[in-house]
């Protein structure tokens, strides 16, 4: 069997993610279009700790990217299309039609498992709300169910029209048309989505083979779990038979996979991936500063295995028990994740704060090393609108080998 030695495989990795190349290029338009089209999708997010997950997701791979350039793209040419895959993402609109099955699916499992979750009441509002919007136009959470009482939890007490408007857009009925201040505006389908990706007709084994193999080429090789998760639309089931009949037919073949840790793990892969790794060049030694919600990380566990690079996000840990931080940044050079940065911006003081930098394991703070990240943070800082950078007095910290439990 074939084997792919780690470097080999960050390289392939960190190509199909944009992630090897100089950050040049126009960061809007076409540009812009096809950096997503080649990452598949950028997750959203909407926490801005220092600016929310899907621009810095773009902005770390092009230096020229403003926010205004995805929203062109989204609301104007209609070339990108928010929905679900892991989480809420946005992706290229020709997708579509394979999102059809995501939403026959979505209606099968939301008739039995939402009457449990949410308060009841939400059914009697579908209509409702399609003749609203087909009659008004557009409308936000805050536009709909004004004598209803209100939300007092989280997203198990949606009022039910909030929930009504969730279960049209998750079925397909409602796409989001734009955000605003980062709240959904939601309009009937008909108006977001071309025609002729409307009314395509797939097959729900045609999308699974199409999610199966797009995620293949996208993560450039993976365990059949890895890539139904990709965009969470085929089942393990349906991953394993299809993964037993791509191998069948030749248009895969098995590898081994070399993790950071020196042990090997069987993937799938195109045949023929090793020659072209070793045509790709070495990744420059650019410094990135990368979202949490980073493509390239959005697998921890594979992460973990190419990079040696444990990472968990802790939000939702309670501050005394944090080992980083609220919101802790990624830090990649060249082909290693190198540390990981805790940093908020202060945009009404313009300043962006770095309170800490922890480097990996075996990764030295050298003179030209911290140079280079502080421009990064000049660079950083710009992008978030602040004009200045203020680092906490011991913002170098000591290595802290932290794995999983």
């Amino acid at each position: 069997m074939i084997r792919l030695d780690n470097t080999l495989a960050r390289r392939v990795f960190l190509h199909r993610h944009a992630l090897s190349q100089a950050r040049a290029g126009t960061g809007h338009g076409a540009d812009l279009r096809a950096l997503i089209g080649q990452i598949g999708f950028v997750q959203v997010d909407s926490i801005a700790t220092v600016e929310r997950a899907h621009h810095m997701i773009l902005w770390s791979r092009r230096a020229a990217y403003k926010p205004e350039g995805l929203k062109t793209l989204v609301e104007g040419d209609r070339a990108l299309w928010e929905h679900w895959t892991h989480d809420a993402s946005i992706l290229p609109i020709e997708v579509f039609p394979h999102w059809k099955h995501r939403f026959a699916r979505s209606h099968a499992r939301m008739q039995t498992q939402w009457q449990k979750w949410f308060r009841p009441g939400y059914e009697a509002q579908l209509d409702t709300i399609l003749a609203r919007i087909r009659d008004q136009g557009p409308v936000k959470t805050a536009d709909v169910g004004e004598d209803e009482e209100r939300s007092k939890g989280g997203w198990w007490d949606w009022h039910p029209s909030k929930t009504a408007l969730e279960w049209l857009w998750r079925t397909g009925d409602l796409s989001i048309t734009r955000r605003e201040n980062f709240h959904k505006v939601y309009d009937l389908t008909e108006r977001v989505v071309p025609e002729g990706l409307r009314l395509a007709e797939v097959s729900a084994a045609q999308s699974v083979d199409w999610a199966m193999q797009s995620a293949l080429d996208h993560l450039g090789f993976g365990t059949s779990g890895e890539l139904a998760a990709y965009y969470s639309l085929a089942s393990v089931d349906e991953a394993k038979a299809w993964s037993k009949a791509a191998l069948a037919s030749g248009i895969v073949e098995e590898v081994q996979v070399e993790g950071a840790d020196g042990a090997f793990r069987k993937s799938l892969a195109r045949p023929g991936l090793r020659d072209l790794a070793l045509m790709l060049p070495e990744p420059p030694k650019t410094l990135r500063v990368l979202s949490p919600f980073d493509p390239a990380l959005r697998d921890r566990k594979r992460a973990e295995f190419l990079f040696g690079f444990y990472y968990r996000i802790e939000v939702f840990v309670p501050e005394p028990k944090r080992i980083w931080g609220y919101y802790v940044f990624p830090v990649l050079e060249g082909d290693r994740l190198i540390g990981r940065l805790d940093a908020k911006a202060h945009r009404a003081e313009g300043i962006l704060r770095v309170r800490a930098f922890w480097p990996e394991w075996g990764v030295r703070a050298t003179s030209g090393r911290v140079a280079r990240l502080e421009a990064e943070l000049g660079r950083l800082a710009r992008f978030a609108g602040c004009d200045r950078v203020d680092y906490a007095p011991d913002w170098l910290r000591e290595t802290l080998r932290i794995t999983a439990d």
